[in-house]
């Protein structure tokens, strides 16, 4: 029902944007009507997918912390750099420190990343016309290119599945147009403050920082401005970047966060083997957004010789472009990722919407047919941005984005799986919660929801090393996906040292009884089977042999779980 309704949405959007292309360029209100019916359908497209994904409640269990008073950490005591999105740790944490009530951080995240994500639809309509405005701000029929650009980043199934999900995927795509938006005013100072906040969401912000850097450098080369903008730049950075860093280094006593060790562990040759994959199956999801890429490209290349304010334009769009082409190259280095929509890809098709339509706009601007019209030539030449095959094209293409979500395995499907996965896994860390005494330690590969729900009193420890030093540092590199990914392991730690009294090592429910158990923990641990009461489902859990029995009648006496011997 709800995904026939964001069809029709788009429909309605499309015969709007089509048939009243006209008003929509020359009259504020039209385009501010266009605009409200965009942002519907990207509040309809997220709502779609409507999931909270488990790797979101990592961060959550650490802003869940930070407001009770523990600090920044995944369990009280133990200080390690488990995330790598401190902005969006902190600005969660916010509503704990008001409500006492861990759900109050989980709505959080989902709002502020809907707000982020409409936000970014917002600012790819503003991003667009200032960019174009460069060029021929005495147009009065350009405006209208935003509403395009706008429309395709509601339609990017990789944002929208990401804007309830609580992850800080959104609020990144929101400072890098935020960035880009002030790279291209010249404002100094706010775009090293925002490139600041970038790196501080997301560790390729360093990317945005660097060409924000090289941005100013440049101008300042061409006589542009003077040196003082890049000290600006630099100075508007610094102030966030600065006292970060040594908080950063005086808690947790590294540069780097544990999830971005483990993340470049394994062999060069499987990383990029694997992200080449992972890039080439979005290229050909996204072949609508590839072929505005494209576009563009061919759109700057025939206008090489511009005067001043149109080749400050044309540079914007450059600026684009490279920092999508940037990502894309990140990316694969990296090895690509696990999570489905190409998450770790999100920026790319909004920074290449507003390219290709910015670029299509500068196209406009220097026709004979703009440049008549503008200096009173051909009386009545009608722009070519007035014609209605553009807009036409931009929402078909938006159509076949939605289309990616609707159709495609590794978009709504995956989610849903990703969902379900998260619930039944809060459903185990709750049984926990309410069977184990405090101080109770856990091992599980399972560091989200399960680990949330479980409470700041069970100690858990993550076999895969994202919150514990030993192991993300020391470990051995582990595969975690054909793609390339890598975690890292020691499981002789884990049992030996960490000593977990229960490790849980399945991903959720399982709808037979099981009974093995990984070589790993075999000898001092033994099977626990229990039956979720009322359904069909099992969990299978690794108790320590010396207090089984009393493990297994805590975890059993909980009403929604019956224990059943292996035996």
């Amino acid at each position: 029902m709800l995904a026939t309704v964001t069809v029709g949405v788009w429909l309605v959007l499309a015969a709007f944007v089509a048939g009243y292309w006209q008003r929509i360029n020359t009259d504020r209100s039209w385009r501010l009507g266009a605009l409200g019916l965009t942002l519907l359908l990207s509040v309809l497209h997220q709502v779609l997918y409507s999931t909270i994904a488990g790797e979101s409640y990592v961060t959550f269990r650490y802003s869940r912390h930070l407001a009770e008073g523990f600090g920044a950490v995944y369990n009280p005591g133990e200080y390690v750099e488990g995330y790598a999105n401190f902005l969006w740790m902190l600005l969660v944490a916010l509503p704990g420190l008001v409500a006492d009530d861990p759900d109050v951080i989980v709505a959080a995240a989902v709002v502020l990343g809907v707000a982020a994500t409409l936000g970014s639809v917002v600012l790819a309509y503003r991003l667009t016309n200032r960019i174009v405005a460069l060029a021929r701000s005495d147009d009065p029929a350009l405006p209208g290119l935003g509403v395009l650009a706008a429309v395709l980043t509601a339609a990017v199934s990789s944002l929208a599945a990401f804007g309830m999900a609580g992850v800080e995927t959104p609020l990144f795509v929101l400072l890098v147009l935020t960035a880009c938006l002030a790279l291209v005013a010249g404002r100094a100072v706010v775009a090293g403050v925002v490139v600041a906040l970038a790196i501080m969401t997301r560790p390729e912000g360093i990317v945005l920082a660097l060409a924000g850097l090289v941005w100013f450098a440049l101008d300042t080369l061409r006589g542009r401005r003077d040196v003082h903008a890049v000290v600006a730049y630099l100075a508007g950075a610094a102030v966030l970047l600065g006292p970060w860093t040594v908080w950063r280094l005086t808690v947790y006593e590294y540069l780097l966060p544990n999830v971005v060790v483990s993340r470049w562990s394994g062999p060069w040759s499987q990383r990029l083997a694997g992200g080449w994959d992972y890039v080439a199956e979005f290229a050909l999801a996204y072949q609508a957004f590839v072929a505005l890429a494209v576009a563009a490209l061919a759109l700057l290349l025939t206008r090489r010789r511009v005067p001043g304010p149109v080749a400050r334009a044309r540079a914007a769009v450059w600026l684009l472009l490279a920092l999508a082409a940037s990502q894309v190259v990140g990316v694969v280095a990296a090895g690509g990722g696990w999570m489905p929509v190409w998450r770790l890809l999100a920026p790319v098709p909004v920074l290449l919407a507003v390219a290709g339509v910015a670029a299509y706009g500068l196209f406009v601007a220097t026709s004979p047919s703009s440049a008549g019209r503008a200096g009173g030539g051909v009386v009545g030449a009608t722009p070519l941005v007035r014609g209605r095959t553009v807009p036409i094209v931009v929402v078909a293409l938006a159509g076949l984005s939605l289309a990616v979500s609707l159709a495609h395995p590794s978009a709504l499907p995956a989610m849903r799986e990703l969902d379900r996965s998260a619930t039944q896994l809060a459903e185990i860390g709750r049984w926990l919660d309410d069977s184990l005494p405090p101080g109770t330690v856990v091992s599980t590969h399972n560091t989200g929801a399960l680990a949330y729900e479980a409470g700041t009193s069970v100690v858990v420890v993550d076999v895969f090393g994202r919150t514990d030093e030993h192991i993300a540092r020391q470990g051995e590199p582990l595969p975690v996906t054909a793609r390339g990914v890598y975690v890292a392991r020691d499981f002789d730690y884990v049992v030996n040292e960490r000593s977990p009294s229960v490790a849980v090592e399945e991903s959720g429910y399982t709808t037979e009884q099981q009974c093995g158990i990984n070589p790993a923990y075999a000898g001092l641990y033994e099977v626990a089977s229990f039956r979720r009461t009322g359904t069909p489902y099992w969990v299978s859990v690794y108790v320590r042999r010396i207090p089984a029995d009393d493990l297994i009648e805590r975890l059993d006496s909980h009403p929604d779980f019956t224990y059943v011997s292996c035996v």
